[in-house]
């Protein structure tokens, strides 16, 4: 476990320099009190209308992207038309469960990746993102 671990979501906040607004506080709570996760924006409002905090689907997407920003979380892009959010901001590959909108953890110490191209001139490759896609076998 990482120290960020047992920090409180207010201390999380101002370590990662946001300010621990009520709202802030009250979703970092949600989204961190699970450990390691991949969630949704509409997922993450689905639990906190559930938790009884009154926020708006808006406000849930604008503080996911505020602490992507701050390296909280980060965003994994597996499929066009959902966007889910990683709680587990270290270097490491997904597997994306077709059919079934899952993402799973792989550790980038499982898959090696060789011969990258050269990036352009000036660019430097921050990290690379592997997302292998899995489907249930067809009975035949």
């Amino acid at each position: 476990m990482t120290k960020a671990t047992h920090m409180s979501s207010q201390e999380r906040l101002r370590s990662s320099g946001l300010r621990p607004t009520r709202q802030r506080v009250a979703l970092a709570d949600l989204i961190f009190a699970k450990g390691d996760r991949h969630l949704t924006v509409e997922e993450l409002h689905e639990e906190a209308v559930t938790a009884g905090v009154l926020v708006s689907l808006a406000t849930v997407y604008n503080t996911l992207h505020q602490f992507t920003e701050a390296g909280m979380i980060r965003v994994l892009a597996v499929e066009s038309a959902r966007t889910y959010f990683d709680t587990n901001v270290s270097d490491h590959h997904h597997f994306f469960i077709e059919g079934e909108n899952e993402v799973l953890d792989i550790p980038v110490s499982n898959i090696q990746i060789d011969n990258l191209p050269e990036p352009p001139e000036g660019m430097e490759i921050s990290h690379v993102d592997v997302v292998i896609r899995l489907r249930h076998k067809s009975e035949r």
